[in-house]
């Protein structure tokens, strides 16, 4: 006889909030969400881009996500030839919820803690909104020094990678300090232009959009 499954946990309570809570509350489940916003992802590269997860605690959380319907796992086709994992529509649609919470919480960052671990693609949340708001749709490369990533502002697909996108629209050079700045709302991309914070590189209109007028390089 196999071993009796435990029972998820559940708040048993006839409200959204609840149910909500019920399918994505669980620690770490959330941050996988966010890792697997920007596209279909390897067991192996959820678990280097979430320092401090277990190995059976993302097996068990990526497990609790496909019987939720916000995840599921395919074989890529050869020469690829690997498993990986994606979000379902349901899955998704948790963007704005994630998006939020990264703006509500991006006046914490003021302070970076020693033990803090960084992966560059992790501004991208708290940026999507400031970008589009700035510049309207297009795909934009973010340069850190901590790495590279694009964000892809409104039309079809994931809204950020980790990585430069193929044929970005424009591309903003700036530090770790000012990337959390921008999106904390603290500053525009234009107010770091004009103060030699940002350099924003690219001819087309959302690179114009971006440097707010300013000449380019």
């Amino acid at each position: 006889m196999s071993p009796r499954q435990p029972r998820r946990r559940s708040y048993d309570q006839y409200c959204a909030s609840a149910r909500a809570l019920d399918a994505v509350g669980d620690r770490w489940t959330l941050l996988i969400v966010r890792e697997l916003l920007a596209g279909p992802r390897r067991y192996t590269d959820l678990h280097a881009d979430l320092p401090g997860v277990s190995t059976d605690v993302l097996a068990t959380r990526l497990k609790d996500m496909e019987a939720q319907g916000l995840a599921t796992r395919r074989k890529l086709p050869p020469p690829g030839a690997a498993t990986v994992y994606e979000l379902t529509g349901r899955g998704a649609g948790l963007l704005p919820v994630l998006t939020a919470l990264a703006e509500w919480g991006a006046p914490d960052l003021a302070e970076r803690r020693p033990t803090d671990a960084l992966r560059a693609h992790w501004f991208a949340l708290p940026l999507l909104r400031r970008l589009a708001e700035a510049a309207g749709p297009g795909v934009v490369d973010v340069v850190l020094d901590e790495g590279v990533f694009h964000v892809r502002l409104g039309g079809e697909g994931p809204a950020y990678g980790d990585g430069p996108a193929g044929a970005p629209d424009a591309r903003l050079v700036l530090d770790a300090d000012t990337c959390r700045e921008l999106g904390e709302g603290l500053l525009s991309v234009a107010q770091g232009v004009e103060a030699g914070r940002i350099a924003v590189l690219g001819d087309g209109p959302v690179a114009a959009a971006l440097r707010g007028g300013h000449p380019g390089p």
